[in-house]
């Protein structure tokens, strides 16, 4: 199983450093984003930008359609933009697209902006970070009450697209209004009002406009020749779409709850392995994706928190008391896990309770065995051995009568008169040091 999952892994490293084919000097790359602006998004832009510039495009042009995101991977989308050698044209497509939010920066952060008719810009203003919007703090001998971290973020974001805006030449007092009053514009307002360069129908519509465009492109002045120019579809791959998949909240918490149950597994459970691999795989993914993400270390904290308080209802006789606990503390840290409120970026109520309520019957499960386990006779050492059914899970080459067994949580080497083979129910008769003495279970005993 461990070597499947190096082969697999190995497999996947390749395909990651495989080069892609070469695109011919002059073309025009397009790019796609039409989810909600994140780590994935901005991993994406940053990879392309570097592979067409080392290839030669003269162009590169992002497709979007998008709600808007976080404020950390627009950024660093934007610098990206700005520090291109290569000319970038952001695209609001098709009819019924919009830029809102954090697509309104970067469409202003692109060298050429234009959008197809039917689409919208706008809404740009910053959403509160740590939870949803409310009304102001009544005691303002507070410092940094929620009024006055609201009128920071959104005086921060009014001064940064302003200078978007005055460096591309476009309407700075329109970017700065958008921020304010979270005005929208449409494709056809948008151009009267300089807030775009073009409207275009369709791909080939836009570059037929841009072909003999000069645009200053990191201080120098770059003529387009689009005209007949050769179309690259540059899609996310492989590792854009497993980024963009574990850097959804939702997706983050699954995988938390598969790692910490996986590694409880293996501790209850060792020599099978797959717990162990697949706990600490979906653990470390987790852990991946939230030094990603706007995280809450507070909500971080009371997740863990709360499966272990259910973890420890396995071992504590607290008779539910501890695993209710757990329960109320991971749903908290549930709601407070993702500290914005950017689209895209909420975890649905829908999953954190019914990942709570899986955790409410598993907890019920163990209650229920516990409370049979006392009513049960105590039974230790080799009682508890001698008559247990058991399964062959390995036969030695060597010798057919001899062979491996799982009794008890523990691997025991066993001697039986017939041959053994994998699989086999066997019954244990008697015990000699380390080494089981079976024999095999008569058929009308295998249902025990």
């Amino acid at each position: 199983m461990i070597a499947r999952c190096w082969r697999w892994l190995l497999l996947l490293l390749l395909l990651g450093i495989t080069p892609g084919g070469q695109a011919a000097p002059g073309a025009v790359w397009v790019l796609g984003i039409d989810d909600a602006i994140g780590p994935a998004s901005a991993d994406y832009l940053v990879r392309s930008l570097s592979q067409a510039q080392a290839q030669g495009a003269q162009l590169v042009v992002i497709r979007m359609d998008t709600p808007g995101g976080l404020d950390s991977a627009m950024r660093q989308m934007i610098k990206a933009i700005l520090a291109s050698t290569v000319p970038v044209a952001s695209y609001v497509a098709p009819s019924g697209a919009r830029a809102a939010s954090a697509g309104t920066y970067i469409l202003y952060a692109s060298h050429v902006a234009a959008m197809a008719p039917g689409t919208n810009l706008g809404a740009a203003t910053p959403v509160r970070i740590g939870g949803p919007p409310g009304t102001p703090s009544d005691d303002k001998a507070k410092g940094g009450d929620d009024e006055t971290l609201a009128r920071k973020q959104v005086n921060d974001a009014a001064a940064y697209i302003r200078g978007l805006a005055q460096m591309r030449g476009r309407n700075a007092d329109w970017a700065e209004k958008a921020v304010r009053e979270a005005v929208s514009l449409s494709a056809n307002e948008a151009l009267r009002l300089n807030v775009i360069d073009q409207v275009a129908d369709d791909l080939p519509d836009l570059l037929r406009e841009l072909d003999g465009k000069t645009l200053q492109v990191a201080g120098q002045p770059r003529q387009l020749q689009t005209a007949g120019a050769s179309v690259v579809e540059h899609l996310p791959d492989w590792r854009t779409r497993v980024l963009a998949v574990i850097t959804n909240p939702s997706v983050a918490l699954i995988l938390i709850m598969i790692g910490v149950y996986g590694l409880l597994f293996e501790f209850m459970n060792p020599g099978s392995a797959v717990g162990g691999v697949v706990g600490g795989i979906c653990l470390l993914l987790a852990l991946y994706a939230l030094q990603l993400l706007p995280v809450s270390f507070a909500g971080v904290a009371l997740i863990l928190l709360g499966i272990t308080f259910m973890i420890a209802e396995a071992f504590l006789p607290s008779f539910g008391v501890v695993g209710f606990g757990g329960i109320v503390a991971f749903v908290v840290g549930a709601l407070i896990l993702i500290d914005t409120d950017a689209p895209g970026f909420g975890i649905p109520l829908a999953l954190i309770g019914t990942l709570a309520l899986l955790s409410a019957l598993l907890i019920g499960g163990v209650l229920g065995m516990a409370l049979k386990a006392r009513r049960r006779a105590l039974v230790s050492g080799d009682a508890g051995l001698v008559g247990s059914l058991v399964t062959v899970t390995q036969v030695m080459a060597s010798d057919p009568f001899c062979g491996v067994v799982l009794a008890q949580g523990e691997q025991w080497q066993v001697q039986c008169a017939t041959p053994l083979q994998t699989g086999q129910n066997v019954r244990v008769t008697a015990r000699h040091g380390v080494m089981l003495e079976v024999s095999a279970a008569a058929p009308a005993t295998q249902g025990e």
